[in-house]
């Protein structure tokens, strides 16, 4: 067995670019992945797909160098490999886009493009016409070639820095290129320049290995997947031989007959309404009411002022003009703690920065938002503390060994279900969910969406926004669509056409004005 700094990137042209046979790993003790096989071959989108805790990580991170199997065999190009550090792996012309984005902010794109491999002038220092050249030659390769080379990557959008990340691959001369989410944080604009990329990519022969939890994503690029379950390969499939419901079936070990759960009863009476409320330029003249027992969709792209509407309904940004009414009586809303005082909680976007302490136990977690309710004089009552973590648990089937678990080492969708029970521990009447199912597995989706359509059903009011088009359609009883801070278009359940909504949020507020 050769290193993969020895193997010849070009030898056995009719071998696949990588093969996984039996692979085995394990961490303490513990069996992470047990006899996976796997392949990739050239010019493919290969999905890898699975529930959070599946093994998709392991499995990236031995083919990119970071960990090394404890049995079976890797192969690239027919020969096999035993890699012992990324660097290996990038000789063997593996490449790795991760999903934190691994580019210094203060250098220039050239310059993140050819980092440790910059071209060199006859004297041996750095040929900055050269780097400059091949950066540009790059990056128009992509369709990329608006970007400028000389312009510090901190000012630069995700979805610049992420084909900054690609070009970086190609520089390394990648055959086979890993994506690990790679829309996770990606605009709709960013996202559909990606898929040409990669699209791109593979008519050029380069292997990719696209791991993602989004459905319309693999039944748009991918040619084959590959599904995990519990550290064990399930099957490889042609995507054109499976439909969503088999690839959900196939990652959780059972049938989820409802991705989205169908609404429980009938909706109540207003319990909160907005009168042209606005945030300086920011949120302008919205106005809906939203009922007991509803589920109201806030649709629209990213930057049409969405978050930026839950942030002063919750008081994180205060409305500067119009009327917030609760019940029907009219409320100031300063403040997040005015905000609770009235029953109404938020579930923010980033869970991890916004949400969360992470390195901070599930209980601590669960407290944050009740430290009054929770405190016996100067202290906090840690028995009570710890009896609302263990209720948290409970109800909403979190997956952890105890309330005293760090949250940093449960799966993003558990990590969600302890936002949530840090908030619905407040008692709300109204719930703001921010991108309620960003980043977690479908397994996890479907809990949350069972969760959402069982508080509603005990008669919270919920306003739910997020970016996903299927997610708005499926669990929304009522749409609004917002472009350019303000709301352009409602829809009631029928007319909820993916069409129609679509068209509401491409649409710019001028035109409809003028329409």
């Amino acid at each position: 067995m050769q290193s993969g700094r020895d193997a010849d990137p070009t030898a056995d042209k009719g071998a696949l670019p990588v093969e996984l046979l039996s692979v085995s790993k394990s961490f303490a003790g513990i069996r992470v992945l047990s006899g996976v096989s796997f392949d990739i071959r050239p010019g493919e989108v290969h999905a890898l797909m699975g529930e959070n805790g599946a093994g998709k990580s392991t499995l990236i991170k031995i083919m990119a160098g970071l960990h090394q199997a404890d049995e079976g065999e890797v192969r690239v190009n027919g020969r096999a490999v035993k890699f012992a550090s990324p660097k290996d792996a990038h000789d063997a012309g593996i490449a790795t886009v991760h999903q934190e984005l691994l580019l210094f902010p203060e250098l220039t794109v050239a310059e993140n493009i050819f980092l440790g491999q910059t071209p060199k002038t006859a004297l041996g220092t750095i040929d900055w016409q050269t780097m400059r050249r091949r950066a540009h030659e790059l990056l128009q390769s992509l369709d990329s070639g608006d970007l400028d080379i000389d312009q510090k990557v901190a000012s630069l959008s995700v979805g610049n820095r992420q084909r900054i990340e690609i070009a970086r691959a190609l520089a390394q001369d990648a055959r086979v290129l890993i994506m690990d989410e790679p829309t996770a944080a990606l605009a709709e604009a960013d996202v559909q320049r990606l898929m040409s990329i990669v699209r791109n990519l593979c008519a050029r022969g380069v292997a990719i290995v696209y791991v993602s939890h989004r459905m319309p994503e693999i039944f748009a690029l991918a040619d084959r997947v590959t599904v995990l379950r519990d550290g064990q390969h399930v099957a490889t499939k042609p995507v054109s031989e499976v439909d969503e419901a088999q690839l959900v079936s196939m990652m959780v070990g059972r049938s989820i007959d409802r991705l989205y759960p169908a609404k429980q009863g009938e909706n109540g009476e207003v319990i909160i309404e907005l009168r042209d409320v606005a945030f300086r330029g920011v949120v302008r003249d919205i106005s809906f009411a939203l009922r007991r027992g509803e589920i109201l969709g806030l649709a629209g792209l990213v930057g049409s002022g969405r978050t930026e509407t839950a942030l002063t309904i919750f008081g994180i940004t205060p409305a500067t003009r119009g009327e917030i009414l609760i019940d029907g009586k009219p409320v100031t809303i300063t403040s997040p703690e005015a905000a609770r005082d009235l029953r109404i909680a938020y579930v923010p976007e980033d869970r991890g920065h916004q949400g969360l302490i992470r390195p901070q136990t599930i209980e601590d977690n669960i407290a944050l938002a009740n430290l009054k309710r929770l405190m016996r004089g100067l202290f906090m009552d840690a028995a009570r503390v710890t009896e609302e973590a263990k209720k948290a648990i409970t109800r909403f089937g979190i997956r952890a060994r105890g309330p005293d678990q760090p949250v940093r080492q449960l799966s993003g969708g558990n990590q969600q279900k302890v936002v949530l029970g840090k908030w619905l521990a407040t008692n709300p009447r109204i719930l703001i969910m921010d991108e309620p199912t960003r980043g977690i597995d479908v397994g996890a989706k479907a809990e949350i969406h069972l969760l959402m359509r069982k508080l509603a059903g005990e008669g919270m009011a919920i306003l739910m926004i997020s970016s996903e088009l299927p997610e708005v359609l499926g669990m929304s009883d009522r749409v609004l669509v917002m472009n350019a801070g303000r709301i352009v278009a409602e829809f009631d359940k029928p007319s909820a056409t993916a069409e129609a909504v679509g068209a509401a949020m491409t649409r710019s507020y001028e035109r409809e004005q003028a329409a």
